[in-house]
């Protein structure tokens, strides 16, 4: 995976808003916040739209988030707030410009949908965080949250120990850390936008679900093999969920817990990260290490820079010249004695 550039003092952060509308007042914290870091503010023509529940037309968010994945003084895009609508606008998305200029993409939720696109196609981490609708409540779980994403974003490799859980699963694990919201990985099974998840640590959380659902939601993921070769599962918050009048009978972690209980991974359970004030940030797509004993950690690999990534395939491209020259040689060579 590549790492874009970290941020630095008089970059240029944007705000978008893919799915559903806000209003100046609810971004107005979040701006104050990013100027204080020393950043300048991007906010794109039709921020402020309202098309019922979305922030504008399909037309127009999607334009939107093109023209800031395409302008190079834009370092970071950092989605508004979740909702629904992402989904509308990825496939009439171009990422060349993006792919060949990395920036870092922010959000959760239904911005769940990007992190899995990218991941998939473009091979760029992106960091699954806090969001704008969230700066204006001020607790300190939430400034918590703020202040993490602020250390992330300008270079620190999140280190995290969280308390045990009941339904734990011991072990170490390393591997690339994918993953988001449930419903929406669940909503894109088997498209352009679906995640691989051999080998890979899987994080999942949601909110407003009923239980059943989650049920259904994680037989689908194991009935799809999606469970079956992990290296490990971080399952963060499973806020506001919903029963029946006859109840389903299990809490989100008992469901999950059995879905997992037959593979050998490592399982952390209650991580503060998703629909919660405490939503501390989880790059994805960048390698992680696992470690589930009493208490759990996981702890982000440092990452290669863009800068040192390109340097290194710069370096690579005339060690292949020579190499394929060589080859070439050796083959004439042979092919002339086996003449004689």
């Amino acid at each position: 995976m590549t790492t874009p550039p970290f941020l630095k003092s008089g970059d240029t952060i944007a705000i978008v808003a893919p799915a559903r509308k806000v209003t100046p007042l609810e971004i107005q914290p979040a701006v104050s916040t990013f100027e204080s870091w020393g950043l300048h503010v991007l906010i794109p023509d039709n921020l402020f739209a309202s098309d019922n529940q979305y922030a504008g037309t399909d037309s127009q968010r999607t334009s939107d988030l093109q023209s800031l994945l395409d302008n190079d003084d834009v370092k970071a895009i950092c989605c508004a707030r979740g909702g629904y609508g992402t989904v509308r606008c990825i496939d009439n998305l171009n990422f060349d410009k993006f792919n060949d200029s990395p920036k870092w993409i922010i959000g959760y939720s239904d911005i769940t949908v990007l992190h899995s696109h990218i991941a998939k196609n473009s091979g760029v981490e992106t960091i699954h965080a806090t969001m704008p609708i969230n700066f204006s409540t001020h607790d300190s779980e939430s400034n918590a949250s703020i202040e993490a994403l602020r250390k992330c974003l300008f270079g620190t490799a999140p280190q995290y120990t969280v308390p045990g859980s009941p339904f734990n699963r011991p072990g170490t694990a390393h591997g690339e850390l994918i993953g988001g919201n449930l419903s929406i990985l669940y909503s894109l099974t088997a498209t352009d936008s679906d995640i691989d998840t051999t080998g890979k640590v899987l994080f999942i959380e949601d909110i407003d679900e009923y239980l059943y659902h989650i049920d259904r939601m994680m037989m689908n993921l194991k009935r799809n093999h999606k469970l079956d070769d992990l290296a490990g599962m971080v399952v963060g918050g499973f806020t506001g969920m919903r029963d029946n009048e006859i109840p389903f009978g299990k809490t989100p972690e008992e469901i999950i817990y059995e879905k997992v209980k037959d593979y050998k991974y490592p399982v952390i359970f209650g991580f503060p990260a998703g629909h919660q004030p405490l939503n501390l940030p989880l790059i994805m797509g960048r390698e992680v290490s696992i470690t589930v004993d009493g208490q759990a950690s996981l702890s982000f690999m440092e990452p290669m820079p863009v800068k040192g990534l390109k340097r290194f395939k710069n370096l690579l491209k005339p060690a292949a010249f020579v190499l394929i020259g060589f080859i070439a040689l050796y083959l004439l060579y042979s092919l002339l004695l086996g003449r004689l």
